[in-house]
């Protein structure tokens, strides 16, 4: 099998991901602003990779809009965020992305990586501080969401390459 992990990253964590999956399987590893529809199809299994924000993954529109050209194919995705990865969060990020029918082909995994607000380009630090204004204002605040609110001062870092044993076992047993 031909395999290529393609991934969107914004801060680094879904970069880290993307290379140590790639060096596990041992297959190939693009950017995916530098791949094409035509050279995605010469894959058999293709393992996507971005950042979460809100429930939106990044870049996801190479999957999302190719689909009907990868359906035959075995794709794996996977978004990666600071928080815990709550199994009813992450149903909510996977119906938002995909339609029932992608949902059915694609497998999904969630990866956790980390906030760092310093790394941030200005139009993620406005919505984030819109973000903290709303959290600071509330009475009373979750634990994830106290968790936010010091983050911005403190970068969380969750990255570990044990996190991908599962989708490097999934794509080895293919």
């Amino acid at each position: 099998m031909k395999i290529i992990v393609v991934y969107k990253s914004k801060t680094g964590y879904t970069e880290q991901y993307a290379k140590w999956i790639a060096e596990d399987l041992d297959c190939d590893l693009k950017e995916a602003n530098e791949i094409s529809m035509k050279e995605l199809d010469n894959y058999d299994v293709i393992i996507y990779g971005g950042g979460l924000y809100a429930v939106g993954i990044n870049g996801i529109s190479i999957i999302k809009k190719n689909y009907e050209l990868l359906k035959d194919k075995n794709v794996v995705v996977w978004a990666t965020g600071s928080s815990p990865g709550r199994e009813e969060e992450l149903n909510q990020v996977w119906n938002f992305n995909f339609s029932e029918e992608q949902l059915a082909s694609i497998k999904t995994f969630y990866l956790r990586g980390g906030f760092d607000y310093k790394k941030l380009n200005t139009g993620n630090k406005v919505l984030m501080n819109m973000l903290k204004v709303r959290l600071k204002l509330k009475k009373q605040r979750t634990e994830d969401e106290q968790g936010m609110l010091e983050a911005y001062s403190i970068p969380e870092y969750h990255c570990q390459r044990s996190n991908i044993s599962g989708l490097v076992q999934y794509i080895k047993v293919l």
